[in-house]
C-alpha cells in the first residue's frame, strides 16, 4: 500500500460553533513522522493537522498505529523521525509546554480505584501545581463539566464503568486544557456508557470550544467525529469529513455470497468490467444504481449467487476500498 496516494478530503471539514477560524493555529501538527519497533513499522511518513474545536479521530485496526501515534503526541514516547506540535509546541524539545495544552485519557484505567473521585482528581492537581481555593474551583468545575457534580466523594472502585470514564475526562480536565486526546475512550463500556461519553465529549466542544483527538477501531465512533484519519499498517490511506469519505467511493456497495467466489469474481469482472474484491469469502463490488445491477447479476448467473445485498458505503467500506481488507481483520 506504500505507493498509494492518501485521499484527502480535508476542505470538506466541518467545524462546531465554537471554533476559530481555520487559518488559525492547529490544535495538532504531525509532519511526516515515522517509527520502528525493530524491523517491524508501526509508522510510516504520517502527516496531518487537527484545527482547533474540532472533533477529530484516528480510525484503524489494532495494530495500524494509532496507539503509538498516540503515545508520540501526549510526549510519552520519541519520534524516530518527524515533528509533532501541540498548539506550536514541539513535543520532543517543549514536552512541558506541549502537556500543558493537553489533558489526556489513557486506553488502561489510570485512577486509583481505592480513593474517592475528588481524592484522585486533588492529587492530579497537585501534579499541574494547583492549591487551596484555586484546585478546590477546578475541581467543582470539572466534575460539573462531565455530570458526577453529585458524585465526588464516592469510591472510585464502586462506581460503572461509565461512571469512571466520566471520572478520568474530569481529571484529564482538571487543568483546563484546550485539546483532550482519547486512546480507544469506550474501551470496556457498555452501549449505554459509551452514548452518554460522547455526550459530553460533544458538550465539551460545543460549550468550551474543547479540541477532542481520539483514536478507535469503532466505525460508529468514527462517524461521530468530524474528520477522520484513516490508518493501515502504520500508513494514512485516507483522511476527510465521514459523509466526504463515502460520498468518494461512488455508487453502492454490494456483497455476494457463492459456492466458487473465486470462479464467479472472475467472470463478474470479465462480463461487465467491473473491479471485483474477495472479503471475507464474499465478492465486493462498487456500483451505481446498484438495485438494477443486481438483477442483471442474478440473470447473467442463475444458480451461481446464494445471496446477495447491496446498501450505502460506509466507513468500512472506505477501509476496504483503500486496503483490500476489513477494519476487523
Amino acid at each position: 500500500m506504500d505507493s498509494m496516494p492518501v485521499q484527502d478530503l480535508e476542505t470538506e471539514a466541518r467545524y462546531g460553533e465554537t471554533a476559530v477560524a481555520p487559518d488559525a493555529r492547529s490544535a495538532v501538527d504531525v509532519t511526516h513522522v515515522g517509527h520502528r519497533y525493530g524491523d517491524r513499522r508501526a509508522l510510516g511518513d504520517v502527516s496531518f493537522s487537527v484545527q482547533p474545536g474540532e472533533i477529530f479521530g484516528l480510525l484503524g485496526p489494532n495494530g495500524g498505529g494509532k496507539t503509538t501515534l498516540f503515545r508520540i503526541i501526549s510526549t510519552l514516547m520519541l519520534p524516530e523521525k518527524g515533528t509533532v506540535r501541540v498548539f506550536g509546541a514541539d513535543v520532543v524539545r517543549e514536552p512541558a509546554a506541549a502537556r500543558r495544552g493537553m489533558g489526556v485519557v489513557f486506553q488502561a484505567p489510570a485512577l486509583d480505584t481505592r480513593l474517592t473521585v475528588i481524592e484522585n482528581l486533588r492529587h492530579q492537581g497537585h501534579l499541574y501545581g494547583l492549591h487551596g481555593a484555586d484546585l478546590s474551583v477546578r475541581l467543582s468545575d470539572a466534575l460539573t463539566r462531565v455530570g458526577l457534580e453529585d458524585r465526588g466523594r464516592d469510591i472510585v472502585g464502586r462506581l460503572s464503568g461509565g461512571l469512571q470514564r466520566r471520572a478520568e475526562l474530569a481529571k484529564a480536565l482538571l487543568h483546563r486544557p484546550p485539546l483532550l486526546i482519547l486512546d480507544e475512550p469506550s474501551t470496556g463500556l457498555d452501549p449505554a456508557a459509551r452514548r452518554e461519553i460522547w455526550q459530553h465529549l460533544q458538550k465539551l466542544r460545543e460549550r468550551d470550544g474543547t479540541t477532542i483527538m481520539l483514536t478507535t477501531h469503532l466505525m460508529d465512533e468514527g462517524a461521530r467525529c468530524d474528520r477522520v484519519a484513516i490508518l493501515h499498517e502504520g500508513r494514512l490511506v485516507a483522511i476527510g469529513t465521514p459523509d466526504a469519505l463515502t460520498r468518494a467511493i461512488g455508487g453502492d456497495v454490494i456483497m455476494i455470497a457463492a459456492r466458487d467466489p473465486a470462479a464467479l469474481a472472475e467472470r463478474i469482472a470479465r462480463r461487465f468490467g467491473v473491479h471485483v474484491e474477495m472479503v471475507d469469502q464474499r465478492l465486493r463490488l462498487e456500483r451505481e444504481r446498484a438495485h438494477e445491477f443486481i438483477t442483471d447479476l442474478v440473470e447473467t448467473f442463475p444458480g451461481e449467487i446464494d445471496a446477495i445485498a447491496f446498501g450505502k458505503p460506509t466507513l468500512e467500506d472506505v477501509f476496504v476500498h483503500h486496503t483490500g481488507k476489513r477494519l476487523t481483520e
